[in-house]
């Protein structure tokens, strides 16, 4: 059965995640059989906005991991103290968003100032409060709903793992993946690869794609610097003078923060004392 052959009212269809372009769940009416969600597994991957429409409905916790450049950025403004708050947007709506929330809105990319440059993140003070847009990371943060929802990367995987595994045992991991000049996703090796290194610390069963995520993770985690600085994403922020940004993204297990989303705000859960009941 195709998937446009799908009742609009059947409830299994109704009560699932529709993203805007329209996509539909396929299943057969005899059994509600569905082929995407991963569901025979607790440990679930799968790309982008659709992975989580995907996964979502059967998971406990959703990870967002956009190594280069959100996650990593989250987990470097978390470290000095700050909150961050992601937004899709970066246009008037962000400002307003920034000023209802008493946070400094990130800027074009910079050294200088605070940016979708984790670099630039790492003098912020404590208690600052910072918006963050980004068409990949923080665009996904705010599909997940009421799900606890994390953001994870190479830097903290570990702890990130055991933060997940407070929520429940049915842990989706999505990588963000960039996107072509289209607008389609591209996906991303150092994204795979941090979703990888977060499934490495996991226990349950795994999807086939889970685990030849975590199993690329294994096999590179001795060069993870030289991939991500010669992989396609690593070359293009490195060949606009973004290098000490890979190379932030590029350190394993240097942090302890365990990012999760409060209140529109990610905070660290090890700050905050723990996985809180959302």
């Amino acid at each position: 059965m195709k998937s446009s052959d799908c009742d609009p009212q059947c409830a299994y269809c109704v009560d699932r995640p529709q993203l805007n372009w329209g996509v539909r769940w396929q299943h057969t009416f005899a059994t509600g059989t569905v082929w995407f969600d991963q569901d025979d597994y607790a440990l679930r991957c799968e790309w982008g906005s659709a992975g989580i429409a995907a996964l979502a409905p059967g998971s406990d916790v959703i990870v967002v991991v956009d190594v280069l450049s959100f996650s990593t950025c989250v987990d470097v403004a978390l470290g000095r103290g700050a909150r961050v708050y992601p937004y899709r947007y970066r246009d008037a709506s962000a400002r307003e968003f920034a000023a209802s929330v008493d946070a400094i809105l990130a800027g074009p990319r910079s050294y200088e100032n605070p940016s979708l440059s984790p670099a630039s993140l790492r003098h912020l003070p404590a208690g600052a409060r910072v918006v963050l847009p980004s068409p990949n990371g923080a665009t996904l943060s705010w599909l997940t709903g009421s799900l606890p929802t994390l953001t994870g990367c190479l830097r903290n995987a570990a702890a990130v793992a055991r933060a997940a595994q407070a929520y429940g045992s049915r842990i989706g991991v999505i990588p963000a993946g960039e996107q072509w000049p289209d607008g389609s996703l591209r996906p991303s090796i150092e994204d795979w690869l941090g979703a990888g290194a977060i499934l490495s610390h996991l226990s349950g069963s795994i999807s086939p794609e889970a685990d030849l995520a975590r199993e690329a993770f294994l096999r590179q985690r001795a060069n993870l610097a030289a991939v991500l600085e010669s992989c396609t994403s690593g070359r293009e922020l490195i060949e606009q003078g973004w290098r000490d940004d890979v190379l932030l993204a590029t350190e394993l297990e240097v942090s302890t923060c365990a990012p999760v989303l409060i209140d529109h705000a990610y905070q660290d859960t090890q700050a905050t004392g723990g996985a809180p009941a959302i």
